[in-house]
């Protein structure tokens, strides 16, 4: 009898499912004048978005469900696998968007070993596809869905910053993952920052709410002769949060050669980056050391405000991490290409942007006092150090007293 159920079961998920009939009325309809989404990007005015509409099925099984999110390449729809019965995430990248190097990269991840336990803390995807359209097609990459990410998670919290035990163990699994592509991978992901950092759905109910939250109550719309723009619909809270899992690897490059160019989001960007200093791995540890601010102090380390023009720069970015770490050493600015853009020959400061007084990395640690304060500032020395060849490895961290204690 129990094989002859097992058989039954298996049958049955092999028929496909009907895909849903979601409203055709009853939804709010937002006004033209409202910017919403991903109107406010270059490419949307372009027409380089792809006009999903929710209840399309592409590939003759995948129906949308609802929007995740956006972005300024990508929109990202949760989706039903209707051939077996399950859950994706639908990632669809905007016409002439650079996807190659990412599909790459995620090809590259799946084909390293999944022994190491970092392996587990990685978004991989499952399928690619291409979306036929007139004018030029587009591609979309197909993952496992998740739920929001630390940047979301922050936002939720009334406190509007992370626990201690959530904060180490979440940083726990992230240097799983970097130690995991920093090894075995040999990728750099150059874009570690709150956003690109999410919790796997251990909860899977948050999916069927999400789907019957749209039957029921539609999602918010604006509707134009060729897009129809939907707000984005988060998922509840869940029961229970599953692991830590770094996505996004859009930025990402080959650790085998080291290089030069300009990486990084402004504010998370590395001294050897901005110097023009040959880097490698150590930028991601930088990267994390600056990030944990943004989730345990609910503020940015350095921000790179410069009042003369008004907007960030390299100068003023500099200026604020001498101001924190005191001035980096010469060896490191005679191998920097714009090296002589901010100091003398013999290192002195000449960028016309005043080094801020009376600051510390002491001083940046508000809710941490004695001997733990003194912990947490050793374990982010070991990230925030000028000299890349200085900062410890992701496998070194994971030892930190602080960190494990």
């Amino acid at each position: 009898m129990t094989t002859l159920l097992r058989w039954v079961r298996g049958l049955s998920r092999r028929v496909p499912l009907t895909p849903l009939r979601f409203p055709t009325t009853g939804f709010d309809v937002i006004n033209d004048p409202y910017i919403i989404e991903e109107e406010q990007f270059d490419e949307f005015e372009k027409g380089h978005f792809y006009p999903v509409r929710i209840g399309d099925v592409y590939a003759s099984k995948y129906q949308i469900l609802g929007k995740l999110g956006f972005g300024s390449t990508s929109t990202v729809w949760l989706a039903r696998n209707l051939q077996e019965h399950s859950h994706v995430a639908l990632k669809i990248y905007a016409r002439e968007a650079r996807h190659k190097d990412e599909f790459l990269m995620y090809k590259r991840l799946s084909e390293a070993s999944r022994s190491h336990p970092g392996s587990r803390h990685i978004a991989t995807a499952s399928d690619t596809l291409i979306l036929p359209r007139p004018g030029g097609d587009h591609h979309c990459l197909v993952q496992k869905p998740m739920w929001d990410s630390w940047r979301d998670l922050l936002y939720r919290n009334p406190a509007n910053r992370f626990s201690d035990d959530l904060l180490k163990e979440g940083l726990k699994q992230l240097f799983l993952a970097l130690d995991f592509l920093h090894t075995e991978c040999r990728i750099i992901h150059t874009d570690i920052k709150a956003d690109n950092i999410l919790l796997d759905i251990a909860d899977n109910s948050i999916l069927d709410a999400f789907t019957k939250a749209e039957l029921e109550t539609p999602t918010p719309r604006k509707i134009t002769e060729e897009y129809t723009v939907y707000l984005s619909r988060q998922f509840e809270l869940p029961k229970e949060f599953g692991d830590v899992l770094l996505s996004d690897f859009g930025a990402a490059v080959s650790g085998n050669e080291k290089r030069n160019h300009i990486a990084q989001p402004n504010v998370y960007r590395s001294p050897e980056v901005m110097l023009r200093v040959e880097w490698s791995y150590p930028v991601d540890i930088w990267n994390v050391g600056v990030m944990i601010w943004d989730v345990y102090e609910g503020r940015h380390l350095f921000n790179g405000d410069d009042t003369e023009r008004q907007d960030y720069s390299t100068r003023a970015h500099l200026a604020e991490i001498i101001g924190l770490l005191g001035p980096p050493p010469v060896d490191l600015i005679q191998k920097g290409a714009r090296s002589s853009e901010f100091f003398t020959g013999d290192g002195e400061w000449q960028a016309g942007v005043e080094v801020p007084k009376d600051t510390s990395l002491e001083k940046s640690v508000h809710y941490l006092e004695g001997k733990e304060k003194q912990a947490f500032l050793k374990f982010v020395r070991g990230m925030l150090q000028w000299r890349p060849e200085d900062r410890k490895t992701a496998k070194q961290l994971l030892d930190d007293p602080w960190l494990n204690h």
